[in-house]
């Protein structure tokens, strides 16, 4: 898995390496129980404060995505993970966010099926 985190975002750099190992495991490009890289090896390799990399991998602990093992490290949690907190409310927001911006209900419903395929066709490999 690459991660490619935007300096300039406005998105914090925290939530964004959070995304992107979320969209990674769903994905199929890390799996469950696989190893990930320490917090100092991704700072290292993208430059970043360790700090802000720990509170990252600290929230997809919190939220089930990652488990730590002590003599392993830091690993992708088995699926299914089981989501804290309200999943429709994220839902409802991301919906009324695209019905907001235009985005009418035939192209929400062509992304949804594109997204959850490229999601299948990740774990399938």
């Amino acid at each position: 898995m690459i991660l490619e985190i935007d300096p300039h975002s406005e998105e914090p750099i925290y939530l964004q390496l959070r995304q992107q190992i979320i969209i990674g495991i769903a994905k199929g490009e890390v799996k469950p129980n696989e190893q990930l890289p320490t917090v100092r090896q991704i700072a290292d390799e993208l430059g970043m404060n360790a700090m802000t990399v720990s509170k990252g991998y600290q929230q997809l602990k919190e939220e089930g995505y990652l488990i730590t093992d002590r003599r392993k490290g830091t690993l992708v949690a088995p699926l299914p993970v089981e989501k804290k907190g309200e999943k429709a409310a994220a839902l409802t927001l991301l919906l009324a966010e695209l019905s907001l911006s235009g985005t009418s209900e035939a192209e929400i419903k062509q992304l949804i099926d594109e997204i959850l395929t490229s999601f299948r066709k990740g774990r399938e490999q």
